[in-house]
């Protein structure tokens, strides 16, 4: 009975694992890329718990990474759009990509149509990145996109 439950857990195991890695492959190539760690945000863990748990406004995942201090180079949009595809690349199709005259980028990249899907976003400054990885229910997406004037609404914020 062992010997056969065993090969079912591995391979139960490895396709888990396949999949949802794009963000902590971000994460470590902008660790390599410009010389920096991720800043620690303490509990964390406890929010990504929440997040799993009560599932706000329809999420049921979030990773967060914030970079400070970063080691920059006069970077053009095309070396950073460069950066973005090899480092992002995988099972999220990019969405969204922006830059200001500034230095200044943003990145939108989102997972494949279903009950949910995940969301990624990538922000770069001068001296500073954030990367936020959300899985969101798609009807929960669906509404924001339609009518994101009602954002505060949907998030309690606000009156």
């Amino acid at each position: 009975m062992i010997a056969l439950v065993l090969p079912l857990l591995l391979l139960v195991s490895a396709t888990a694992s396949a999949g949802g890695h794009e963000f902590d492959d971000l994460v470590k190539a902008i660790e390599r890329h410009y010389g920096t760690r991720r800043t620690h945000i303490p509990l964390m863990g406890v929010a990504n718990l929440f997040v799993k748990v009560a599932h706000p406004a329809g999420t049921s995942g979030l990773k967060l990474a914030l970079f400070d201090n970063l080691t920059v180079s006069d970077e053009d949009a095309a070396q950073l759009n460069r950066f973005m595809e090899a480092a992002a690349g995988g099972g999220l199709h990019p969405t969204i990509r922006t830059h200001s005259r500034g230095g200044e980028a943003a990145f939108l990249y989102t997972g494949e149509a279903g009950r949910n899907t995940r969301v990624l976003i990538a922000t770069f400054d001068r001296n500073q990145a954030t990367v936020i990885e959300v899985t969101v229910s798609m009807e929960v997406l669906m509404k924001l996109i339609q009518s994101p004037g009602d954002a505060n609404q949907m998030f309690g914020i606000g009156s």
